[in-house]
Order: C-alpha cells, then structure tokens, then sequence
C-alpha cells in the first residue's frame, strides 16, 4: 500500500514538472503594432508653363452717347505663359474675341477686342485667384478701331495636369474713340478653358 502511493505521488510529482518549469519561464512581448505613416498631402499643382485656350461669354458695352450701347455674345481665343512661384503665380497673356454687339440702329457694332495681359494670383488648393490688367483695342464695323485699357478678376482651376477651366470678368474703357468725342465701355463675363503644356 504504501509503495502503491509512492508510486502514485511520483507520477504526479513527474506528470506536473513541465507545468512548475513552463511557469518559471518570462511570457511571450506582445507583438508590436506598428501606426501607419498618414498618406502625404496631395500636391499642389505648378502653374509654370505655357497655355493655349478659348473663351466664350457676353459683353455689354456702354458710351456717352444717348442710346447708343448694347450687349451680346463674345469669345475668342487666348494664349500666355504662366509663372509658379510656390503660393503666388505671375504671367502675361494675349486674348482675341470676336463679337457682333450692335450700338443701335445707325451706330457702330463692335467686331472683335484684342487684349495683351499681365495677371498675378495665390493658389488656393487646385486654383488660383487672380487680378488682371493691360492694353486693349476695341475694333467696330463703321468707326475704326480704339486703343484702351482693361482691369479684373478671375479663377482658374486644374482639372487634370494639363487642362484647366475658370471664369472671368473684364472691365474695359476707351476714350475719344477714334478722335471723337465718344467714351465707350465694355465689361465682359467669360467662361475660359485652357490646355497647358
């Protein structure tokens, strides 16, 4: 009997070693769960180089002249250069619209606007908010052609890398319109898109 639990005590004494050894040992580190890195800001788009465009809005023009104005379709073709600076973008253009905007029974009708244009903007995400300004001359069908200047504003936006798509407004003034006594003025509302290169 007593040999019998010996015998017993000794196998549960050998039965429990690993248990008593495995319990003495340091537990496993959890694994380390490493953060991932954020994805990186997409990057702003550069506006340095050149473009070729269109544009197509309205114009009203204005003289001070009783009843002699008008208003009407007007668009045309556009090309320049653009500068990226890094926030601020600069750079010079030519415009060309066409128009048929008639003055009045008897009175002129503007044919067409060339303009030759500085521009400057800060870059807000994808676009750029702009101010612009230059020489304009104003063409008509009956009473020549007339030197002048325009100011406005703008925003462009970048659709893919290489086209862009925006809107406009000029102000234009021509005085003594072809060395006659007649001030015209012309505001134009424009949508312009652009392939740059």
């Amino acid at each position: 009997m007593f040999k019998q639990g010996s015998m017993i005590a000794a196998a549960l004494a050998v039965a429990s070693a690993p248990a008593f050894a495995g319990s003495a040992s340091e537990p496993a580190p959890d694994p380390v769960v490493s953060t991932p890195a954020p994805a990186p800001a997409p990057a702003s788009p550069n506006w340095t180089g050149p473009y070729l465009g269109g544009q197509i809005g309205f114009g009203n023009v204005d003289t001070n002249v009783p009843n002699v104005d008008g208003d009407g379709a007007i668009g045309g073709l556009s090309a320049g250069y653009d500068y990226d600076f890094g926030q601020w973008v600069v750079g010079g253009g030519l415009d060309y619209d066409w128009a048929d905007i008639s003055l009045g029974t008897g009175a002129p009708t503007l044919e067409n606007v060339f303009r030759a244009k500085l521009r400057g903007g800060y870059k807000v995400g994808n676009g750029l908010i702009y101010g612009t300004g230059g020489y304009a001359n104003a063409d008509t069908d009956t009473l020549g052609d007339e030197d002048g200047y325009f100011v406005g504003a703008g925003y462009e936006h970048m659709v893919t890398q290489n086209v862009s798509l925006g809107g406009e407004v000029l102000y234009h003034e021509f005085d003594d319109f072809n060395s006659t006594t007649t001030d015209v003025e012309a505001t134009t509302v424009q949508l312009r898109g652009s392939f740059r290169f």
